[in-house]
């Protein structure tokens, strides 16, 4: 099968279910920021040395691609038949890691920038592209009506990627960078 069809030259893509729609519509943008927030794991698990968080981060990943595909679909009724589909349990899943790294780290007493080791910029990029894809979704929401649930796992996985960055820091003996107005 070949990687190029021809099929995008003119701008337009097809949805899963057949749907076609132009590059630039807002659930094309959606699922491109959320592939774009994958890369940038995928990064941040090739850089990982810790054998647990790798795994959380493929893990992550995975959800990732699960709510790309519903977003992709715009037919609740071909979704529903879809084997992973984000839920509750993916959202708690995410504040379980969350509460377990913050637990290890020192409360914040003030904001801080983003920065510190390589590690902990890479994790604020993924966090920022995160935040962006969030804002757009809530846009598709409130046209569509849907992906509620992924809404909410988008906003705990921008959390923990905050807690991660600050972890990382921490792991590389690197104080966060504090912000002084």
């Amino acid at each position: 099968m070949k990687i190029y069809t021809g099929f995008g030259d003119k701008g337009k893509t097809a949805l899963f279910g057949g749907d076609t729609v132009s590059k630039d519509h807002l659930r094309v943008q959606v699922y491109g920021d959320l592939d774009e927030l994958n890369s940038w794991l995928g990064l941040l698990a090739a850089e990982e040395n810790h054998p647990e968080l790798k795994k959380m981060i493929t893990e992550i990943q995975a959800d990732i691609f699960s709510a790309s595909s519903e977003i992709a679909t715009p037919a609740e009724s071909t979704r529903e038949k879809f084997k992973t589909r984000i839920t509750t349990g993916n959202c708690k899943k995410i504040e379980k890691w969350i509460d377990e790294t913050e637990s290890k780290l020192t409360p914040l007493q003030n904001f801080i920038l983003p920065g510190g080791s390589p590690q902990a910029a890479r994790y604020h990029i993924a966090r920022t592209v995160c935040r962006r894809a969030e804002r757009n979704l809530t846009t598709l929401v409130k046209q569509t009506d849907e992906y509620g649930e992924i809404i909410v796992f988008i906003n705990r996985l921008s959390d923990l990627l905050f807690v991660l960055a600050r972890m990382a820091n921490k792991n590389a003996g690197q104080d966060d960078i504090l912000w002084t107005p």
